[in-house]
């Protein structure tokens, strides 16, 4: 240990001047100061500068890299990415709740943040396991610590550069890991109490595991980022967990006490599983407060104990787990739920769980036994227990999977309240669900956008096997957000005036955030957005159209809040319906479909493909596959659409899908994602596209596979005057005409075979 010590000395005095310059007073409010990463852990993926000055980054963990700041008052960033064209098809700067857009020039992007932030910096629909990732960390400046500190005995400080060793700490001691040290090992924390673990640094655990299998879950020495056995009152502040085996990333094992604050965790591994963010295995008592995770599994798991997967470890009785705040964080999955409790045969009791005012990036995606979730209770095949007082509140959605999936057999589950959860982007891609012992569950404003979760359908929710409906409620009357804009028609340069509801609480604060990087305050605001490529900039140049995410946050003096979005399409190109003629040509409800059997890994080029059957379906769920199992459809027809303006399509399929309008390719579901678990079938995905039409009748195009998973494609739609819905059967047209179709025909109806896609 006493390598660790070497240079700190001179360290110490060198960052209590930076620290100090960083907080001398105004003049240093635009200074920030970037942690030093030694040249082992550099990336060359990205090069960022800070307020002009290039800044180390460093590589964490599969596609991860990350820059952790110091400073106060505005930051301005400035990121160039290495692969040319790597922004061409936008930029997804995460929580969308700060609003943040950057300018984009070629590789480069910028912006500005004020104040502490922890964000995620990807493209849009990229958050799987194989995305290229950046995190930036902004905190306020960290004091070195004193010479009295240092002088006090169990006091040990670790200098910038590499440390290949494990911290395994004893019983009232310190360690300060200063900016710059990288810990290559694991900090145990074994029987001990009274252990503090401070700084800047970062532990990298990068482990013996099977890349194959599961053997993350065991409890022994130097086997996970931080472990704890029979610990208690432990404080870790500031310190940097990047996981690259395949291992529960922190796990504790009867042990409670624990504060974790300014926490961050990155865990990534090709195999994209049983890489938890925090597990609980017996014990509780812990605040997890300001802290950042990026997880290849469930992002904080409770369990009363795991000694395997063998029957006579997976039924023995678990130790209580009770008395867990998360607070103020920002939670990211690439697979898995947020929150998961219980599991199938498990015995064991929990209460008092509490995930408040945080952001969800990325809420999972698939399933293993119940679809993934922002919180699972998977009590299932004789599991027993009573679980009880678990809150979900002030959270932000942006990508997400579903709200909950509850089970559990005995005694049950009671005592569940979601409470203002605001979903700012996106619907739920799968429906939440309930079954068995369960009761005393309530939604209490949780919203999509502006519409405001009232019953099971629009939920949506299924419940089952004996538990109780949940109860609906509208929650604080006081505060509540919507708002209203006009013109219904928005374009480039043309003024938009927002007006709030303000019949609750009309002294309330009235923050708007338009998703172009701008900020307004005020019941009723005029704004002017200045192009048409969107929040995530991914409006494309052929459609001419993007669509902006406009929040509005409404606040009163006591702190109560609530939230309010909407996409708004800004139209920089219009589209023309079609023309029928020559003469009045009969149309007639619903799509002209064509089925092609087979399997593809993808969508096929259908001009080189033999249909075997055809129809007329009034929706896309109302199609005739002749038997098939195994086959790829084509849909086409008009859809009618009844008033001008921007409209943004949302697209969801589990094998593939595609959306084209008037010859334009407007949204297309990424590669097929593979349920986990032994499941045979893939993850439901999505896309969203914007484009600009005028009233009338437009070419629709629809293509979809359903190779793997029985499941039809569902398209959803929002415009003026209409809240992002289903697109009704109503708006589904086709010629009343025969059509006969060449074998290898695949054309939309009235265009010449194999017309390009734009």
């Amino acid at each position: 240990m006493h390598s660790l010590r070497r240079c700190f000395v001179l360290f110490s005095a060198l960052a209590l001047f930076v620290c100090a310059c960083l907080i001398a007073g105004p003049a240093a409010e635009a200074r920030a100061l970037a942690d030093p990463v030694p040249q082992e852990m550099r990336s060359s993926q990205f090069r960022v500068q800070v307020n002009g000055k290039p800044v180390d980054v460093a590589h964490a963990a599969a596609s991860y890299d990350f820059v952790s700041i110091q400073g106060t008052g505005t930051i301005a960033i400035s990121i160039t990415a290495s692969q040319n064209g790597f922004w061409d098809k936008g930029v997804d700067v995460q929580p969308w709740r700060l609003g943040i857009r950057p300018t984009r020039n070629g590789n480069t992007i910028q912006f500005k943040l004020k104040g502490a932030a922890k964000i995620s910096i990807s493209r849009p629909e990229d958050f799987l396991n194989h995305a290229r990732m950046l995190f930036l960390f902004v905190t306020r400046p960290v004091a070195a610590p004193s010479k009295a500190q240092m002088a006090q005995a169990g006091f040990h400080a670790i200098a910038p550069g590499v440390h290949r060793e494990n911290l395994n700490p004893k019983s009232g001691e310190t360690y300060y890991l200063a900016p710059g040290a990288v810990i290559f090992g694991s900090l145990n924390l074994w029987k001990v109490q009274n252990v503090k673990v401070l700084g800047h640094g970062v532990i990298v655990y990068d482990g013996p595991q099977n890349p194959a299998d599961d053997d993350g879950w065991m409890q022994k020495l130097n086997w996970h980022c931080i472990g704890a056995l029979e610990a208690h009152h432990i404080e870790i502040r500031g310190v940097t967990c990047v996981v690259r085996s395949r291992t529960w990333s922190i796990q504790m094992k009867d042990s409670g006490d624990f504060l974790y604050d300014d926490l961050r965790v990155i865990g990534g591994n090709p195999g994209n599983a049983n890489q938890d963010g925090m597990d609980w295995l017996g014990g509780g008592n812990t605040v997890v407060r300001d802290s950042f995770f990026r997880a290849s599994d469930d992002v904080f798991a409770l369990q009363g104990n795991w000694d395997g997967y063998g029957h006579d470890a997976m039924v023995a009785p678990g130790h209580d787990v009770a008395n867990i705040t998360i607070e103020h964080s920002v939670l990211s999955t690439s697979i898995s739920n947020i929150v998961r409790a219980g599991w199938p045969t498990k015995t064991f009791n929990s209460h008092n769980f509490t995930l408040k005012d945080s952001d969800i990036l990325h809420g999972g995606i698939g399933s293993c036994g119940p679809p993934f979730a922002l919180f699972t209770f998977w009590g299932a095949e004789g599991a027993k227990g009573d679980h009880s007082g678990y809150t979900f509140e002030n959270l932000w959605l942006d990508d997400w999977y579903s709200l909950f999936q509850m089970q559990q057999q005995q005694p049950g589950l009671h005592g569940f309240t979601f409470r203002n959860l605001w979903a700012l982007g996106q619907p739920p891609l799968v429906a939440s669900g309930m079954q068995g012992q369960v009761r005393d569950v309530r939604v209490e404003n949780v919203k999509y956008g502006q519409t405001r979760v009232t019953s099971n359908a629009n939920l949506p929710l299924a419940v089952s096997g004996g538990a109780q409906e949940p109860t609906y409620q509208p929650g604080d009357r006081q505060v509540r957000a919507g708002f209203h804009y006009s013109p219904a028609v928005v374009q480039p340069g043309v003024p938009v005036t927002f007006l709030a509801d303000t019949a609750a609480n009309p002294r309330a604060r009235y923050t708007w955030f338009f998703g172009d990087g701008t900020t307004a305050v005020g019941k009723r605001v005029r704004h002017r957005f200045a192009d048409a490529r969107g929040s995530d900039l991914d409006g494309t140049d052929a459609n001419g159209s993007g669509r902006f995410r406009v929040m509005l946050q409404v606040e009163d003096k006591q702190g109560h809040q609530d939230w309010a979005s909407q996409g708004i399409a800004v139209v920089g190109h219009w589209h023309d319906a079609g023309n029928l003629e020559p003469g009045n040509r009969p149309t007639a409800p619903g799509l002209n479909f064509q089925i092609f059997p087979g399997t593809w890994p993808e969508l096929p080029g259908f001009a080189k493909e033999t249909s075997t059957s055809s129809g007329v379906a009034e929706n896309l769920s109302d199609t005739d596959a002749g038997g098939f199992t195994r086959y790829a459809v084509l849909y086409d027809g008009y859809l009618q659409v009844p008033a001008e303006g921007g409209y943004s399509f949302h697209l969801l399929a589990r094998d593939g899908a595609r959306l084209i309008i008037d010859g334009l390719l407007v949204a297309q579901i990424g590669p097929p994602f593979a349920e986990v678990c032994g499941s045979p079938i893939n993850a439901v995905r999505y896309a969203r596209g914007t484009i600009g039409l005028r009233p009338g009748k437009h070419v629709i195009r629809l293509e979809s596979l359903e190779t793997m998973s029985p499941a039809k494609p569902r398209l959803l739609w929002e415009g003026p005057g209409v809240g992002l819905t289903d697109v009704p059967s109503s708006a589904f047209i086709h010629l009343n005409v025969p059509v006969v179709r060449a074998a290898n025909e695949g054309a939309n109806p009235g265009q010449p075979s194999g017309q390009d896609i734009h």
